[in-house]
């Protein structure tokens, strides 16, 4: 998000997803884990993601992005960027998105740039596959507990930055049963600080439901924080409160998986199924 005209002095504000996200936590056991290891968890997380990253382009399902910027002198929305949108995938597994709903852009002290639409579709959904893995680094930080959900606990950051690339950086909660990602709080890195240059994004909480009795798929996205932007001529501050929340729904599976035996051989293709 680049900012667009000067604001009024904010009151200092942050806002901790961290700590909003205890509820229903149990307590971090950091004792290591029992009859596995923390890199044979590693192993087993990145094979389940990309199985479930390929079974992700079987199904269709409704983004819901709303970006709000908070006036704090009265606790008031005075901007507003709307976007509902149909997910889909071509046969050749190329995200497609069909527009259903995107009233006025009512942002007028900040915008929408590239790398926030790069966010929405790579980070806030995270998915750690086996490919993905040698970019990161994960520390086993311990067990915990989520409502009913029993988990291992790590830290995620990349190895190094790639010019043009962008990461999460943060914490992800790992189902001990099904080894899938089922919550994570962090940020995107790197973000542009350049004073007059800013592209800042807020951090963020994405929460994962399990969908068919199977995977795990990132269901609801909240993200609200302050962004400093460097202070321009004649203004005190320009901090900008941005709430904004994606909500990913109506997860439908329209192929299924089919494997064929031609002359000896097993080929996998895809079918159209219900």
């Amino acid at each position: 998000m680049k900012l667009l005209a000067p604001t009024a002095a904010l009151l200092a504000f942050t806002l901790s997803l961290s700590a909003q996200a205890q509820n229903g936590f149990g307590k971090l056991d950091p004792t290591p884990p029992t009859g596995i290891t923390p890199d044979e968890i590693v192993k087993r997380l990145a094979a389940r993601e990309s199985e479930f990253a390929q079974a992700r382009q079987d199904y269709i399902y409704r983004q819901t992005v709303k970006v709000d910027t908070i006036n704090d002198d009265n606790g008031k929305v005075d901007g507003e960027y709307q976007q509902i949108t149909d997910i889909t995938f071509s046969p050749e597994g190329r995200r497609e998105e069909h527009v259903l709903f995107a009233p006025q852009n009512t942002l007028d002290r900040i915008m929408m740039t590239p790398a926030d639409f790069d966010e929405i579709e790579h980070r806030l959904p995270f998915v750690l596959t086996t490919e993905d893995l040698p970019q990161y680094d994960l520390t086993y930080l311990g067990r915990q507990k989520i409502d009913d959900l029993d988990t291992y606990v790590f830290d995620a950051a990349p190895k190094r930055i790639e010019k043009k690339q962008h990461y999460f950086q943060g914490r992800v909660w790992v189902d001990q049963q099904d080894f899938q990602i089922v919550l994570i709080n962090g940020k995107t890195v790197p973000q542009d600080t350049r004073p007059g240059h800013e592209d800042l994004q807020p951090p963020f909480t994405t929460y994962y439901e399990q969908v068919d009795g199977k995977y795990w798929f990132p269901t609801y996205t909240k993200a609200e924080s302050v962004l400093h932007f460097a202070a321009q001529k004649g203004a005190l501050s320009n901090d900008v409160h941005i709430r904004s929340t994606v909500r990913y729904t109506d997860y439908k599976r329209f192929r299924v998986s089919t494997r064929m035996i031609f002359n000896g051989a097993d080929v996998t293709n895809k079918s159209a199924g219900n």
